[in-house]
This record gives C-alpha cells, structure tokens and sequence, in this order.
C-alpha cells in the first residue's frame, strides 16, 4: 500500500504548527508500523517541487490530509499548495478536465479525476464539539464534513479520490490534552485500517 501524508498545518503567528506535524508524525509512524506500507510525507511548510508532489499524489492508494482550520477555512499555505499541485496535475495523471463533453455540457461535472485512491482528512480546532452539536450554537448543528469541509470532500471527489473516513480534533487551544488525541487518533487508525 502506497500512503501519501500531507501535513497541511500552517505555522503563523501564534499557530505553531505543532499539533498537526505530531498527527502526521503519528500517520507516518502508523504505516511504517504496518511493513507491506510505503510511506511518502509533505510538510506544506516546507519547500516542495510541484513535480514530485504530482507524483506523490498519483502514487497514492491512501492519502492522509492534516490540517488546522483557520477562519472557518483551510490555512492559506495548505490552499496554495493544493492549487499549485492540482492545477499543474491536470493531464499528468490527477485530472484531465471536468468530465463534461462539448456535445452534452449540462451532464457529467465532475467526473474528469483520474486517481482511484482513498483519502483520510483530519482537522484540528478551537471550536468545542458542542459548538457544531448542539441547538443555538455556532455552527447551527452542521457538522464539519457537511459545512466547512464540504467544498475540500468535492474536490477530492473531483480528482478521483473517495473518502474514507475524517477525524476532528477539538477545542485544542483551551482545552488540548496531546497524549489523548494521539490515543484517540491511533485508535481510529487501527478501526479504519483493519487488515
């Protein structure tokens, strides 16, 4: 199995970065664990040839996105990364186009991604559970996958890819415990990479 991990968590200001490089850290070390897996890594703040990340992303049979949310959205670097990558991918094995033909343009959006992997995405917040959960909250009981993220789960649905399964880590900042978010998270590994 070929396991491609992005850590998408952008250092900035305050935002150190440090939670999600441990996450993708322990994807990294979950695989390796698992000796039939190879295991490729980005860092977002690191530098990075487009090239090689085309490849890493057709390589893939599972790819492993970690990401902060900042403002409600993905952390600038992380959407850059994703828009020079994809963008330069289009017909060198991520996409060819939108699916659609010139003959029936209506039908078929969507339908031109090239990659037949899964794809895991974690995230990691400030908000608490119950500020996607319960009545008069902030995000009106719309979880993560269906409000946030949805436009994120499209455009891997664009590219091929299928999802698997997501994991949210929440209210970090106030109330972060690292050593129960890594069992947590292990955890989930395991349940969703059953052998």
């Amino acid at each position: 199995m070929n396991i491609f991990i992005i850590n998408g968590g952008q250092v900035y200001a305050q935002a150190k970065g440090y939670f999600n490089k441990t996450m993708a850290s322990q994807s990294c070390l979950f695989f390796k664990e698992q000796t039939e897996a190879i295991v490729q890594a980005t860092d977002i703040n690191e530098p990075y040839s487009i090239e090689i990340e085309i490849q890493k992303f057709t390589q893939a049979d599972v790819i492993l996105y970690h990401t902060s949310i900042w403002w409600m959205q993905l952390p600038n670097l992380f959407k850059k990364f994703l828009d020079e990558v994809l963008n330069a991918g289009k017909n060198k094995g991520i996409w060819t186009g939108d699916g659609r033909s010139s003959e029936n343009p209506q039908i078929n959006y969507g339908t031109g991604g090239l990659l037949k992997g899964r794809y895991v995405v974690t995230t990691s917040w400030n908000a608490p559970e119950t500020a996607f959960t319960l009545p008069n909250e902030f995000f009106s009981q719309t979880s993560i996958d269906h409000g946030i993220l949805y436009g994120f789960h499209r455009m891997n649905a664009f590219i091929g890819l299928e999802h698997l399964g997501s994991f949210h880590f929440y209210d970090i900042v106030k109330n972060g415990d690292l050593d129960r978010d890594i069992q947590l998270y292990r955890e989930f590994l395991k349940r969703t990479f059953k052998k």
